[in-house]
């Protein structure tokens, strides 16, 4: 049995919801998506299909088939990108993490960090070699 079979389907659709909008915060800058971050994030979602953990394969497939469309639904729907509207990004983000506690512990753990990583790779995707040379560590409110 999958693990997330006993959510329901609200659940279930916002947890299919969950890397695109881990990925919409971690591209939203200035009040705006980062263009290449939104490209890396897309091609994130394809290679999530064949290189995540066995246990999100069928997960990433399912997140792969509809990640393009509900990005853009979400980039529409949080623009622009200021603080009231990054707030309730990270609301849906919290509720998300509320259905992930309802999992087997052990694919909680692991679907967990991998929405961890997926964020701070496409967060990191924005970054240039010089943005790297010049802020070579995080500064609260500049580099994240």
């Amino acid at each position: 049995m999958l693990p997330w079979k006993k959510l329901s389907t609200a659940e279930l659709d916002l947890l299919y919801k969950a890397p695109v909008l881990v990925s919409v915060l971690a591209a939203s800058t200035y009040n705006t998506i980062n263009q290449d971050q939104k490209a890396d994030a897309l091609k994130l979602a394809h290679l999530k299909t064949f290189t995540a953990r066995p246990e999100l394969i069928s997960f990433y497939k399912v997140v792969e088939k509809n990640f393009r469309n509900e990005f853009e639904h979400l980039e529409k729907q949080f623009y622009p990108f200021a603080k009231p509207n990054r707030e309730a990004l990270r609301h849906e983000i919290q509720k998300v993490n509320i259905i992930i506690s309802k999992l087997d512990k052990k694919v909680a753990e692991i679907l967990h960090a991998s929405l961890t990583a997926y964020a701070n790779h496409v967060r990191k995707s924005g970054m240039g070699i010089l943005d790297d040379f010049v802020f070579p560590l995080p500064i609260k409110g500049l580099t994240y």
